[in-house]
């Protein structure tokens, strides 16, 4: 499995995990000048979630969530910026960061939702 592959897996996972909670999925890899949002959603209440996945195999160091660092996060406000100006939206919105583990097949093994991760 390719790391694009593998990466595109982490994705569909954590887009699965959100249906399940009810979310609406908006967009998938959505691109700009700015950069790209992994995944678009709105929950529940109707927050929109710009979702950042981050997928770690078996004996990767360090938390997924560590790698959305400052740079990361300004890039991704941009973006959202971005995306809820040409969507014509006006909604509460937050960043989630969805970290994705695998094995060392990189197969899903496990995923946590943080919700609400940064700024």
């Amino acid at each position: 499995m390719t790391t694009r592959s593998a990466g595109n897996a982490g994705e569909a996972e954590a887009a699965r995990y959100l249906r399940k909670q009810g979310y609406t999925l908006l967009a998938s890899q959505w691109r700009c000048r700015f950069g790209e949002l992994d995944l678009v959603a709105r929950d529940r209440k109707g927050t929109i979630c710009f979702v950042e996945v981050k997928l770690r195999s078996a004996g990767a160091i360090g938390l997924p969530r560590e790698f959305v660092d400052a740079r990361k996060q300004e890039r991704l406000r941009k973006a959202a910026a971005c995306y809820l100006s040409i969507h014509g939206l006006d909604a509460p919105a937050r960043f989630d960061v969805a970290e994705v583990y695998t094995d060392k097949e990189r197969r899903v093994v496990r995923l946590e939702y943080l919700a609400d991760a940064f700024q």
